[in-house]
């Protein structure tokens, strides 16, 4: 690898993406057991495995970038190709849920009263705890932008100061999601509204939390020195991830919060 003629990376035998297979399969078979048979235990090993898993096949990546130098320019457009589809497949990911969110909220059945929401259930107020996750959101994504354009002009401080911002505004939504499902008047079994609700803002929370600890990674790994100004695609994948994040929400909050209570 170290006498190569070619901008490509040829990845090196790697023992990650077959222990990760049957991890997957160990927590897959987990959740399973845990639905028939209450028992969560194979779910924590499946689960504690692939987290392992996951960081040190990730360390290997960013050694890779940072320390041996195999993400060429080349590589680079590869992977930010690979971001552009993958967040393109979970555009299309909420799509469906945004339609049979407006397919049974524009036509509601005779089963559910004729009515959206359906009578018995009393939807969230759109002008409290929502909107105010609708500022949070907002917010993380200047302060996430922020990030960027002084990592783009060297500023190490100011780069720290708005990742750290960003990850305490995700922390600060998800907490604050937590909240109002506990305060929730109806459930997820709760007719068309409580399964379209809490499958499109859970799955929401989830992205939320997966790009919050993207950033958290982002912002260690600044600290350690590894972005500079023109190498760090890493940020900005999680930037992309961030803003995509944030786009989400305003379509949520627009339909199911205010147009869909």
């Amino acid at each position: 690898m170290s006498h190569k003629n070619h901008p490509f990376h040829l990845v090196e035998v790697s023992p990650w993406p077959l222990l990760g297979s049957l991890s997957a399969l160990i927590m897959m078979s987990g959740i399973i057991k845990w639905f028939h048979l209450f028992n969560n235990s194979l779910l924590l090993l499946g689960s504690t495995s692939m987290i392992l898993i996951m960081y040190q096949w990730w360390r290997d990546i960013s050694r890779e970038s940072t320390f041996q130098g195999h993400h060429s320019y080349v590589v680079t457009m590869g992977l930010r190709w690979g971001m552009i589809l993958f967040i393109t497949s979970e555009v299309f990911f909420f799509i469906s849920f945004f339609w049979g969110f407006f397919h049974n909220s524009l036509a509601p059945t005779v089963e559910i009263g004729m009515l959206w929401p359906p009578k018995g259930i009393v939807p969230f107020n759109p002008t409290q705890i929502p909107l105010l996750n609708t500022l949070i959101l907002l917010t993380s994504g200047l302060t996430v932008t922020w990030a960027h354009h002084s990592l783009m002009e060297n500023n190490f401080k100011q780069t720290t100061q708005g990742l750290l911002l960003t990850v305490i505004l995700g922390v600060y939504f998800s907490a604050l999601q937590g909240f109002e499902y506990i305060e929730a008047s109806f459930s997820i079994s709760d007719a068309a509204y409580g399964s379209s609700f809490f499958m499109a803002t859970g799955f929401h929370g989830i992205h939320v939390i997966i790009g919050t600890t993207f950033l958290l990674i982002c912002l260690l790994r600044h600290l350690k020195n590894h972005f500079s100004q023109i190498h760090h695609f890493g940020f900005e994948a999680a930037a992309w991830y961030w803003h995509f994040v944030d786009v989400v929400w305003l379509f949520l909050y627009i339909s199911i919060y205010w147009w869909g209570s």
